[in-house]
C-alpha cells in the first residue's frame, strides 16, 4: 500500500495544499514550525480520524474558516481508492469513499494504513495509562475495523451510565428507579467491555514476541514483556487461560464490589476505561526506571511491532516518522535505518538534513514559509 495523492484545504496552517507520492522514501525538510507535521498529522487522521498532537478537532481547523477538507488516493494491489474527509468541530465530520457519502466518517478506517512515530509518543512510556490503551485501541481498529463501533458503543454507555451516578450522587438514598436502571446500563456495560477486554488482552499478548524483537534490534537486546491489567481484578491476573465469560462474570463481580463508592463518587470505577498495559524491561517497569534512550527506543519497538503485525495481515502500512532521528544516538539511528529501509512506502519529517542517516536519503520536499502560510518545493 502506498498513498500517491493529498489534498489539504484549510487543515491547520495549510489554505491550500496538494502533494503527489511515489512508493520509496519521501522526506520533509523544514524548520520547525513551518508546517511539515501537519502533513503527516494529516495522513495519520485519515488513518485513525484521531490526531497524535491533540484530542479535539478544532485545532485542525485553519484560524477564521469552519471546516477543513483532506483527500487521500491510495494504491493498494492495482486498485485506487480515493478517501475524502470533512473535518466539522461543531457538527459530525463527514467522509466519502470513492466520491460516494457514507453513514459515518468512521466508515473510511481501514482504508488508508500506516503507523506514524512521534516525539508525542514517549508518553506511551511515560505518560498516563490513557496514552496505552489509546494505542492498542488504535492498533485494534485498523487491524478490523468493526472495533470501532464496540468502542463508540461502550463509550456511550459509560458516558450515559456516569450520567445517571452523578446525578445521584448527590441523594441520602438511591431510590428503586435508579437502580432499576443502573441495572439496565450494567448489563450493556459488562457485554460490551468485556468483548473489548478480550480484544486488547488478545493484542496485547500477540504484540509481545515482535515488540521484543525490535527493541532488541534497536538496543542489543533485552528483556521486554507486555501485561494487560484490568480493573475487573484487585490484582494481575493470568489472562491466557480465561475466556468472555470469566470475564464478563468478572466484571459484573467488580461493579458490585465498588458500586456503593461509584454513588459516592459519581463515576464508573472499573471497566476497560481504567485498564492500563504495564511495559517492562529487565524485570522493570519501564515508567520511571528507563533511560531516555531506552524510552525512546521501546515506544518506537511498540510502534514497530504494530507495523509487523498489520503486515503480517496482508497489507503493508505507510510508515511515518516524524523527527524521530534527531532524537536517536548515531547507533540506533543505523539500527532503526536497516529495519525500515526496504518498506514499500516511508515518510519522514526532519528540521535540517543532517539530521537524516545516508541510508534514508530519497526525494526530499522542502517546506518553506511565506508571511503566515506554509508552502512546499522539491529538493
Amino acid at each position: 500500500m502506498y498513498l500517491s495523492s493529498l489534498t489539504l484545504k484549510d487543515f491547520r496552517s495549510y489554505e491550500e495544499l496538494s502533494l503527489n507520492f511515489k512508493p520509496g522514501i519521501t522526506v520533509f525538510i523544514g524548520s520547525n514550525g513551518f508546517g511539515k507535521t501537519n502533513i503527516i498529522e494529516a495522513i495519520g487522521y485519515l488513518t485513525t480520524l484521531s490526531s497524535h498532537r491533540v484530542s479535539t478537532d478544532a485545532p485542525l481547523v485553519r484560524i477564521g474558516t469552519d471546516s477543513a477538507y483532506l483527500k487521500g488516493v491510495i494504491e493498494n494491489l492495482g486498485r485506487s481508492t480515493t478517501i475524502e474527509l470533512e473535518i466539522n468541530p461543531s457538527r459530525a465530520n463527514r467522509g466519502r469513499i470513492n466520491q460516494n457519502s457514507q453513514r459515518s466518517a468512521r466508515e473510511i478506517i481501514g482504508h488508508l494504513r500506516s503507523v506514524l512515530f512521534a516525539p508525542e509518543d514517549l508518553t506511551l512510556v511515560k505518560g498516563d495509562p490513557s496514552e496505552r490503551r489509546r494505542f492498542v485501541d488504535n492498533l485494534l481498529v485498523l487491524r478490523n475495523p468493526r472495533y470501532v463501533s464496540i468502542i463508540s458503543d461502550y463509550e456511550r454507555v459509560l458516558k450515559q451510565r456516569n450520567a445517571l451516578l452523578k446525578s445521584a450522587s448527590g441523594m441520602r438514598r438511591v431510590d428503586v428507579s435508579a437502580l432499576s436502571t443502573l441495572e439496565v446500563w450494567d448489563q450493556q456495560l459488562v457485554a460490551i467491555g468485556s468483548e473489548l477486554i478480550m480484544a486488547r488482552v488478545q493484542l496485547v499478548r500477540t504484540l509481545t514476541e515482535p515488540v521484543a524483537n525490535n527493541y532488541a534490534r534497536l538496543a542489543e537486546g533485552h528483556e521486554v514483556s507486555l501485561v494487560y491489567i484490568s480493573s475487573i481484578w484487585q490484582s494481575e491476573r493470568n489472562l491466557e487461560t480465561i475466556d468472555l465469560s470469566v470475564v464478563s462474570e468478572a466484571f459484573r463481580i467488580a461493579l458490585d464490589g465498588v458500586r456503593k463508592r461509584e454513588f459516592e463518587r459519581g463515576i464508573t470505577l472499573a471497566g476497560p476505561h481504567r485498564d492500563d498495559i504495564l511495559l517492562s524491561l529487565r524485570a522493570h517497569l519501564l515508567k520511571g526506571y528507563a533511560s531516555q534512550g531506552e524510552a525512546w527506543s521501546y515506544a518506537l519497538a511498540l510502534k514497530l511491532a504494530s507495523y509487523d503485525l498489520l503486515r503480517s495481515d496482508g497489507v503493508e502500512p505507510i510508515l511515518i516518522l516524524d523527527d524521530v532521528f534527531a532524537e536517536l544516538d548515531t547507533k540506533r539511528r543505523e539500527r532503526l535505518s536497516a529495519l525500515i529501509s526496504m518498506n514499500e512506502q516511508i515518510l519522514i519529517t526532519a528540521a535540517v538534513p543532517e539530521d537524516l542517516p545516508v541510508e534514508l536519503d530519497g526525494r526530499r520536499v522542502v517546506i518553506t514559509r511565506e508571511g503566515e502560510n506554509s508552502s512546499t518545493s522539491e529538493a
